[in-house]
């Protein structure tokens, strides 16, 4: 859910801020009032192609901010590119220089536009009077369809990944012939020079402690003996010391038991002593200066360095290597039989691939049947006469395989009577485009409730869909079923919605004035959230025009009546 949205320098806005809630969100305001302004300030933070045409007049940048609810795929994509979270919110920040130039934050550190497109399907879809961002491509056309059935393509994704791996590796064991021998060449001599390496298992770490141990013997004995000598040889020894000591505390323990504890304690530490002075004795004894061995164990840390700089920074990826181009050396030697036996391997692969296809083909084919119905029903409760339908088409040859199936999913819409199908993005009216969405997705949310207990279905995604006056062209009863339709999607989603019309704006759960006023011959702009009262008197404005009367406002007081009655929830289509 969008939680905050932020405008500075953007367009015509010099500061703006508004909080939005859960459910239905409204914006209006006159005409003139930026409200798609706003939007399109969002659609950048999803990642919108940005121009410093965009940077308000005298500024030196514009920046737009908003706070997000996060989801478990939006912290996957941000763990993916290496973006800490920031507990259960998403921040993005985006900054357009005048000169052109731009910078991307998310959570406050650095990021790219790619960043916020990978994050765009999981927080929200925008779809602007432009369309330039959020439209129905073919990959979301296919995302509501899945959605609307619960359909999961995990089995089809795990069988596209087996097969792609196999062909790889075939393809890698069918190349350019002398380039594989060069290859083998380079693969038998690292193997060999890692074998007769010998290496075992943290030899290096073992080998250089011995080596300083050897390299400092002098010091070390010298150490060695002397803590033994002021442990326990001289006569001011710390085990002489203890035991004079000790026969005090007895001499005292026989007249108070009190002291029984601290004898016991002296009796600890002055074994302890013998401990470590034995210790350091025997360490002292085996302390051998022998510069061979010295010699010898430098020659074989150099070897091992040597290696490492080759092969890997650890003994351990020093024999993952040779293991590796050890496997490649026995592909290449057993080519012939490894190329019949990834062949078959392939073949199968790719059969299990088409089972799985067209299983999810036939899933689509039926799912895509039931839901075109119950979108040209929503689409014709909208002003619009309209016929729908959604083809599923399965494009069968390899270079069309993919982790979700072969399918190419088309809505197609004809707005007039007498007109053919045509794809959704020919549709000249961006509200007409809108309004195709907003049904779209009240049917998909219809399908998808009663899917619910489907075991194979997964928890929806919270979105929070955006739509710019998606009331153009349309008035009276079709207004208030718009308003209907968006009160419906809001139930599962927040919706926010940019409206000129009273009979839309009636159903608002959070209603928000977009102001512009003219302050020392600059400009301010203000996104407030309305009061029940100033709810009233602009749905009566909107009615009325900048005039408010005392009829006016009895409209809008049965408006909003009117509107909180019809906004219950009501039985979905048949």
């Amino acid at each position: 859910m969008l939680l905050e949205l932020r405008a500075e320098n953007y367009a015509v806005i010099d500061h703006a801020i508004a909080v939005f809630g859960p459910g239905l969100n409204l914006l209006t305001g006159e005409t003139g009032a930026v409200k798609s302004i706003l939007v399109d300030a969002l659609a950048l933070l999803m990642g919108d192609k940005a121009s410093s045409d965009v940077v308000r007049h005298g500024a030196e940048r514009a920046v737009v901010a908003c706070v997000f609810e996060s989801t478990p795929g939006a912290e996957n994509t941000l763990e993916a590119n290496g973006i800490d979270a920031e507990g259960t919110e998403i921040i993005l920040r985006r900054e357009i220089q005048a000169g052109g130039k731009g910078r991307v934050y998310v959570n406050n550190q650095p990021a790219t536009v790619n960043v916020l497109r990978q994050l765009a399907p999981e927080l929200a879809l925008v779809h602007a009077q432009s369309e330039t961002m959020g439209s129905f491509d073919q990959a979301q056309q296919r995302q509501l369809l899945d959605r609307s059935a619960g359909i999961n393509p995990e089995r089809v994704a795990s069988a596209f990944e087996a097969w792609s791996e196999t062909c790889k590796r075939l393809e890698r064991l069918e190349g350019d012939e002398q380039a594989r021998l060069r290859e083998a060449d380079l693969w038998s001599f690292q193997k060999n020079e890692i074998e007769s390496a010998a290496i075992r298992e943290k030899e290096d770490e073992e080998l250089e402690i011995e080596r300083r141990v050897l390299a400092n013997a002098e010091k070390l004995l010298a150490a060695a003996m002397s803590a033994h000598e002021l442990l326990y040889e001289s006569d001011r020894s710390a085990e002489a010391a203890l035991r004079a000591a000790l026969k005090n505390l007895e001499e005292l323990e026989r007249y108070d038991p009190q002291f029984a504890e601290a004898v016991q304690q002296l009796k600890s530490a002055r074994a302890l002593v013998d401990d470590v002075s034995s210790t350091v004795r025997d360490y002292a004894s085996r302390i051998q200066a022998s510069p061979d061995r010295l010699a010898e164990l430098e020659d074989r840390l150099e070897v091992l360095n040597r290696l490492k700089r080759k092969y890997g920074s650890t003994l351990a990826q020093e024999q993952a290597h040779g293991q590796d181009v050890a496997a490649k050396l026995a592909e290449v030697e057993n080519r012939d039989q490894l190329l019949l036996e990834l062949r078959a391997a392939r073949t199968k692969a790719a059969e299990t691939y088409r089972l799985a296809a067209a299983e999810i083909t036939a899933e689509r084919a039926a799912a895509a049947r039931k839901l075109e119905k119950l979108a040209e029903a929503h689409i014709n409760d909208l002003a619009m006469k309209a016929r729908f339908a959604i083809a599923v088409t399965a494009q069968e040859g390899e270079q069309h395989w993919t982790r979700q199936g072969w399918d190419l999913v088309d809505c197609r819409i004809a707005t007039n009577a007498g007109e053919p199908l045509k794809p959704l993005e020919q549709i000249a009216s961006g509200g007409e485009l809108s309004r195709v969405m907003l049904a779209l997705k009240v049917s998909v949310e219809e399908g998808a409730s009663r899917g619910q207990g489907s075991a194979r279905r997964k928890t929806p995604v919270p979105r929070t869909l955006v739509f710019d006056e998606i009331d153009i062209g349309i008035g009276g009863r079709a207004a208030e079923a718009v308003g209907q339709k968006l009160k419906e999607l809001s139930r599962a989603q927040q919706v926010l919605c940019v409206t000129h019309l009273p009979q839309i704006a009636a159903f608002a759960d959070q209603h928000f004035l977009v102001e512009k006023q003219e302050r020392q011959g600059k400009t301010k702009t203000s996104v407030r959230l309305l009061e029940e009262q100033e709810r009233t008197e602009e749905v009566a404005r909107m009615l009325s025009g900048a005039k408010l009367t005392d009829t006016s406002l009895r409209h809008a007081e049965q408006l909003l009546k009117a509107s909180r009655k019809a906004g219950r929830p009501s039985s979905p289509h048949k």
